[in-house]
């Protein structure tokens, strides 16, 4: 049944649903309404797992690693400053290989403070390990989570769900939540395999010291792990999609499509001429522009990362003229960290006319990204100059 609710209670109870063993967590705006869900569940005897009240993110990525380490399913959730303190662990996590799966509602970072979104916590850490998914909603992120346990399971990498804070965690919106058989027939319970986890029947090492003899290779197996871990990430989506009757969105424009392959979506006329790119919810609102304003421009929108699909990219956009890069964070002193991204990827085009790549700053510290920003960039990027600008 389709519910109204509260973008941090849909993740609540999806992850009621998944039924980790182990939670833990440190409550930070905007995250927050996403334990304490969990936290009530548990108080009113919903759910059966074990509730760790942390002291802090630091001891909150620790507690989770070390049960993960022990082989259980764990969870945690986090946000901005709160991520930057647990980044020792995120990497250890990631090194030893552990499947934990993190909700980040992404926060800017300080100084100065702030509280609202855009994606410069998220992407502070981007070279953890981690495999990084980007939700546009509150049904995306249900799907993404159920992905995200699949996926680290299966490969034994830790995930991080990305849901922009407030404007997808304290928002109300249609949503349909899986049913429990659902959930079990995709992600059953988990049974690690022998000697990926502590087990005193079966000792091992995880995370023990390495010597220049063998460290470049263990982060070589890491890096290619990652990197091919693209296909596992789309089987899972199409899997998800099948059990639980996912259906293609429909444009509201008749002459628009819709190209959606699990890892990116392409939204927008057959032939378009500029094309902006972007993560999370601002593609909604990237959507709704194009289809109300402009002929000629459609969206693409990247769900992952982490790895990033640079050929899934390029096969999209290899004969778009201009490529708006939407970037909510910034390398200082350089561009956007997703225009850097997509303009690597981009050396992959053999065409001899190459498009112009411009990345563009927007909604930095949960600024409005608004129409009148849209039509700027527009004005932009048919411009000589390709400098990064901020638009706000």
């Amino acid at each position: 049944m389709k519910q109204i609710l509260e973008g941090s209670r849909a993740i609540a109870e999806t992850i009621k649903l998944i039924k980790p063993s182990v939670i833990s967590a440190y409550p930070i705006t905007p995250q927050t309404h996403i334990v304490e869900d969990l936290a009530k569940l548990k108080a009113d005897g919903k759910a059966d797992w074990e509730y760790v009240r942390a002291e802090s993110e630091f001891a909150a990525a620790s507690i989770v690693l070390g049960a993960s380490a022990t082989g259980e399913r764990v969870y945690t959730a986090t946000s901005s400053q709160g991520l930057l303190l647990m980044t020792e662990v995120i990497f250890n996590i990631a090194g030893m290989r552990l499947p934990v799966v993190l909700t980040l509602a992404n926060r800017g970072v300080s100084a100065p403070i702030t509280i609202w979104n855009d994606h410069q916590d998220a992407m502070t850490i981007r070279d953890s390990g981690w495999i990084m998914l980007f939700a546009e909603n509150s049904q995306e992120a249900v799907g993404l989570h159920l992905v995200a346990y699949k996926v680290a399971e299966k490969l034994n990498l830790p995930v991080m769900v990305n849901v922009d804070g407030f404007v997808l965690t304290h928002t109300y919106e249609p949503v349909i939540l899986p049913s429990q058989s659902q959930v079990n027939k995709f992600l059953p319970k988990y049974k690690p395999l022998k000697g990926t986890y502590l087990d005193i029947k079966n000792p091992v090492t995880l995370g023990a010291f390495a010597t220049p003899e063998h460290y470049m290779e263990i982060r070589e197996e890491l890096n290619n792990d990652i990197k091919f871990s693209l296909m596992e990430i789309q089987k899972a989506i199409f899997s998800w999609r099948k059990i639980s009757g996912w259906k293609k969105e429909k444009p509201a424009n008749p002459s628009f499509k819709v190209l959606d392959n699990g890892l990116v979506e392409y939204y927008g006329p057959k032939n378009p001429e500029t094309v902006f790119v972007g993560m999370g919810s601002m593609m909604g609102t990237v959507k709704d522009f194009i289809e109300k304003n402009k002929k000629g421009i459609g969206a693409l929108k990247i769900r992952s990362f982490r790895p990033l699909p640079g050929k899934d990219i390029l096969n999209i956009l290899k004969d778009v003229k201009y490529w708006a890069i939407l970037d909510k964070s910034v390398s200082l002193g350089e561009e956007g960290v997703l225009t850097q991204e997509i303009k690597a990827a981009s050396l992959g085009i053999k065409s001899k006319k190459r498009p112009k790549i411009q990345g563009f700053m927007v909604g930095l510290g949960g600024r409005d990204i608004t129409a009148k920003h849209l039509e700027k960039i527009i004005f932009w990027i048919k411009k000589k100059n390709d400098q990064a600008k901020f638009i706000g």
